[in-house]
């Protein structure tokens, strides 16, 4: 799927009295539909046959033409059969990349606007604001825009070729025999450089040099944008935090732990490193 099928979109239209996609969710887990091949989808519906006010959802864009909107349940609500509620985490690791896009999308926003209905300077009730998406206090007049937190994710290498080896990492609660790489998230006045060499030094104890950039992926839990970079090793013993992992150890490109499923950018990221190093060796 293409996420051309998209369109964001914040400035929700005149109220509509069509069928419009809802991005329902129930606690944590999503309504949603399958196709033919089991795929998840977004679902169409008719809000006002199925009691649901758009007035108190949040619009997010169109979706295959269609003004789509986010919506949470009261826990007593239910919505009717063929539907199916699924966890926002396991529709994400079914890989229906514009379906989990859209849902992750609606999920932050959603869950920023339960927690900003007052003011954390005065406690004062918050409003939308007239143009953006945000959340404006009508005494102190702050501004309250969805938070994104930005995350780093570094893979470390040394070596080319079939010689070369990656440095990667568990974290306690992991899957068993399942390794990644490097991340962390960026702090108060820190360049994304900074943070990489940081994170690095940190977590694994190793120097790093030419971060190469790969690639963004949202990621609601919570909020995150992960940025992900490829980096080479310039010295120093692997010593992991034993505060943040459980283990570290450089593996060789052709006898590799478990990794990440394919639709996290960690194993993209894993993946493009290792075809980019066999080539230039």
């Amino acid at each position: 799927m293409a996420l051309e099928r998209f369109v964001p979109g914040h400035r929700c239209p005149a109220f509509v009295d069509e069928e419009v996609a809802c991005c329902v969710f129930h606690g944590g887990r999503m309504f949603v539909t399958r196709d033919a091949a089991g795929r998840p989808g977004v679902p169409v519906l008719d809000a006002r046959a199925h009691g649901l006010s758009l007035r108190e959802g949040h619009y997010l864009g169109r979706l295959d033409g269609r003004h789509c909107y986010g919506l949470q349940l009261p826990p007593d609500a239910r919505l009717p059969e063929p539907l199916e509620l699924l966890g926002l985490r396991a529709l994400i690791l079914e890989d229906e990349i514009l379906t989990s896009a859209v849902a992750g999308q609606a999920f932050q926003i959603l869950e920023w606007a339960r927690t900003h209905r007052h003011c954390g300077a005065c406690g004062a009730p918050t409003t939308p604001h007239a143009s953006d998406r945000a959340r404006e206090c009508q005494d102190c007049r702050i501004v309250y825009y969805p938070r994104i937190a930005p995350v780093m994710m570094a893979l470390v290498y040394r070596g080319t070729g079939e010689s070369c080896e990656l440095l990667l990492t568990r974290k306690p609660g992991y899957a068993p025999g399942r390794y990644t790489v490097v991340a962390g998230f960026v702090e108060a006045g820190e360049s994304l450089e900074q943070c990489l060499a940081r994170e690095v030094q940190e977590e694994v104890g190793v120097g790093i040099r030419n971060p190469r950039y790969f690639g963004s992926q949202p990621w609601p839990f919570p909020n995150s944008l992960v940025l992900a970079f490829s980096a080479e090793w310039t010295g120093g013993e692997v010593v992991p935090d034993p505060g943040e992992l459980e283990d570290a150890r450089w593996f060789p490109v052709d006898a590799l732990p478990d990794l990440p499923e394919p639709v996290h950018i960690s194993r993209q990221l894993i993946d493009d490193t290792v075809a980019r190093l066999r080539r230039s060796g």
